[in-house]
């Protein structure tokens, strides 16, 4: 994999798909429907689709490719692949909060080495450089001409008192139960793969999901703070997470600054 030709064209990817994404976002209505897993699609999840998927395939052509709207990707076995979540965060999107991002990850042999986050609404832009590091650039992201980069780092975490994100959407008690084992200093919410660059960037420490996510909406966010010098680990063993899993589905996990003094 040419790794810096993958950095242009999935952050071109992802800039193009938010721009469509936010057409449709401030339109006075949108189409929203019911999958057969009962979870919401907007017209905009597949209009990101698409074009990404379009943008992928053409840029490179040899590698497999999986993603959320499409269900036939799904029955693929394999272990090195990009992976699409074209709009993470539906319910954010269409309850107009904003926390939604656009997703693309590039997986060699299990691991994420390489994504980009997108939260348009918030006009917050992560992702991995060439050599691995995670940066944010800042506006105002031209398509063809890369802006200011900012390294980000991971926390150096005060385990008297950490910073803890959690789903938006999906907390429920048992978060909430294991959340409360740590001395906590704040705590905030957040919807989508944000949740991974804010322990990226330093403000938070930890993530801990107790629900079901896939493949498609960690991996993205899992190469970002990796890049900054972030974990993540299953939840129930701290053993490695790993991508191209069956029917790429995730196991709960914990994504950390390291230094945080896990809770078995």
């Amino acid at each position: 994999m040419d790794h810096d030709r993958l950095v242009t064209v999935i952050r071109r990817l992802a800039l193009e798909a938010g721009d469509r994404i936010m057409q449709i976002y401030n339109a006075p209505d949108f189409e929203v429907r019911v999958k057969s897993d009962a979870s919401p699609v907007t017209e905009a999840d597949e209009a990101a689709d698409a074009l990404i998927s379009e943008g992928l395939a053409e840029a490179f052509p040899q590698i497999a490719l999986v993603t959320e709207e499409q269900a036939a990707s799904h029955g693929q076995t394999v272990t090195t692949f990009l992976i699409v979540d074209p709009l993470d965060g539906t319910k954010e999107f269409i309850q107009r909060r904003g926390d939604f991002t656009v997703n693309i990850a590039y997986v060699e042999d299990g691991v994420p080495l390489r994504g980009v986050v997108y939260a348009p609404a918030k006009g917050r832009l992560f992702y991995t450089l060439a050599d691995g590091r995670a940066v944010e650039e800042t506006g105002p992201f031209d398509k063809d001409a890369i802006g200011e980069q900012r390294p980000i780092t991971v926390s150096v975490p005060d385990n008297r008192g950490l910073m803890v994100v959690a789903s938006k959407s999906h907390r429920d008690q048992a978060t909430d139960d294991y959340i409360a084992q740590y001395a906590v200093r704040d705590m905030t919410s957040a919807g989508s793969s944000l949740k991974f660059c804010l322990v990226a960037t330093g403000e938070a420490d930890l993530y801990p999901r107790l629900g079901r996510t896939m493949e498609w909406d960690t991996a993205a966010g899992d190469a970002v703070l990796r890049g900054a010098g972030g974990e993540m680990v299953r939840f129930d063993d701290h053993g490695p997470f790993t991508y191209g899993k069956p029917g790429f589905e995730n196991p709960f996990f914990i994504a950390y600054a390291p230094g945080v003094l896990l809770v078995k």
